[in-house]
């Protein structure tokens, strides 16, 4: 048998009688017992209901596409990062070199292995082997009949001694990894202060649309009432078309009401999503909050505390940080190509096997020493005129960029100061609009007053009401903007630790 059931059964039962004393007894303990059990249930059944903010703010960081997107850019950059470090893989050189129309057919084969280094040069090793007959002065080409192992290493000693190509790469794209998280940031701020925004939005556009429906009920009521005095005689019918008339055009605003409604509501759907299928979920009226939270005022000592933080968790001036690191990686290797080459390579060769002919060296060791210096190196000095510049102008973007966050934290501290003061004086117009509207309404009850003065009451505190829900939600935007402007919701992971 079904609860209901159950309990219609057994009230019934006691209210006809049908049962002994004892049985009266333990129906009514049991009914107290559901009735309780049901009392504690409700409450909490209608507060899991309600949509909180931090719910929405917690699906922003977890389902958001966007935000998700952007945190991939880590992965990106770290993958461009590995492509950067494979110009330092081992590479397998073979060559095969042949004459078949020379009166002398020697060839010769090698392998060999070079490794470049991250201190800069390379190193390198292998086998060489040749075969057939070669002139008597290309003593070098021949190897005895087991081959020769080959090791060498070239040495950088003055261009691309502390910096190179490979090396300048590697650095700019270890840099590019540290900027996707600024990038991040930025986006991560963004999408927060727009999810609050869309959150606040929603409830003023359920506050506008609870006034509108509580205005038009007032209507409808009087509506009834006057009907009645139009068939008692006691008032013109006029009086009851105007009131129609009233009720039509709050019909029309509690329509008018609800769409903005509903586009809040799907607008806030976008940052609202499944845990599990990340799917959109568009917020019901059952689940908005009753009334807006109570506002707080932003403390004076705790703005100057909030300012001072937001220069190194906005991330405008990390970001900048980060590209002056790379222009001096460029500039490190702009300096580097101003310089002549001069280049230090030297090589072993050790003979394999013990047929070794005579005219060939067991071990033999050479040094080659290279130089060279291009003669106009209008190349090179363009760009670093062009890697100087760049990084005056990032200088100057970088002092404007302390200068903003600082103007940006000001401002928006004094709008979330203004918006707090006109929230009071709003709440303060509504209560004397509301008492104004009583007092008329007691009086139009009593036929001291026409519905036209009471109509101009009811639009006063309906006015009124509207202009409250307004300075609620301009209120929330501007802490909102607050709150991006100091970056108080960075996460730690995306900060530079200090």
């Amino acid at each position: 048998m079904a609860a209901d059931q159950w309990f219609s059964c057994h009230w019934n039962r006691l209210e006809r009688g049908n049962c002994n004393h004892e049985e009266k007894v333990i129906l009514r303990k049991t009914i107290m017992q559901c009735v309780w059990g049901m009392a504690w249930v409700l409450p909490v059944t209608l507060q899991a209901a309600i949509l909180p903010l931090e719910e929405v703010l917690q699906t922003v960081r977890t389902q958001y596409p966007p935000l998700l997107a952007a945190w991939l850019q880590q992965d990106v950059q770290s993958g461009r990062v590995r492509q950067a470090a494979g110009a330092f893989d081992p590479t397998l050189l073979a060559t095969l070199n042949f004459r078949p129309l020379d009166y002398y057919e020697g060839a010769n084969v090698s392998f060999l292995v070079d490794q470049p280094l991250l201190s800069g040069g390379s190193v390198y090793a292998g086998y060489r082997v040749s075969t057939g007959t070669f002139a008597s002065y290309e003593r070098k080409d021949r190897t005895s009949p087991s081959g020769e192992a080959v090791a060498g290493a070239r040495i950088p000693l003055w261009r691309d001694r502390a910096i190179d190509a490979r090396r300048a790469n590697l650095g700019q794209a270890a840099v590019d990894r540290e900027l996707a998280d600024p990038l991040i940031l930025r986006q991560y701020i963004t999408f927060h202060r727009a999810a609050r925004i869309a959150y606040y939005n929603w409830i003023a556009a359920g506050q506008r649309l609870h006034v509108a429906e509580n205005v038009l009920r007032i209507a409808k009521q009087r509506d009834e009432f006057l009907k009645k005095q139009a068939e008692a005689g006691a008032i013109a019918p006029i009086v009851l078309v105007d009131n129609q008339r009233l009720v039509v055009s709050r019909e029309i605003a509690v329509l008018t009401a609800q769409r903005r409604f509903d586009a809040a509501s799907i607008e806030l759907s976008l940052f609202h999503r499944d845990r599990q299928s990340t799917e959109p979920i568009l917020p019901s009226r059952k689940q908005l909050p009753r009334a807006f939270p109570a506002p707080q005022a932003v403390d004076q000592l705790q703005f100057i505390s909030d300012r001072a933080r937001a220069q190194f968790r906005r991330p405008e001036v990390r970001e900048i940080d980060l590209l002056l690191v790379k222009g001096e990686i460029d500039k490190k290797l702009a300096n580097n190509n101003l310089k002549p080459n001069l280049d230090l390579a030297m090589e072993l060769n050790q003979a394999i096997g013990n047929d070794v002919p005579k005219d060939i060296e067991n071990t033999e060791i050479n040094g080659f020493l290279r130089f060279s210096v291009p003669i106009g190196r209008n190349e090179a000095k363009g760009r670093m005129e062009a890697i100087l510049a760049s990084i005056r102008q990032l200088k100057q973007r970088r002092q404007f960029a302390c200068e903003q966050i600082v103007a940006e934290s000001d401002n928006t501290f004094q709008e979330v100061q203004t918006a707090f003061e006109a929230l009071e004086k709003t709440s303060q117009n509504v209560k004397l609009a509301r008492e104004l509207e009583e007092a008329e309404s007691a009086r139009f009850q009593e036929g001291a007053t026409d519905l036209l003065v009471l109509q101009i009451r009811e639009q006063a505190t309906f006015d009124a009401q509207l202009q409250e829900v307004d300075a609620y939600f301009a209120f929330y935007r501007a802490l909102a903007d607050y709150q991006a402007a100091v970056a108080l919701d960075a996460p730690a992971s995306l900060l530079v630790q200090k």
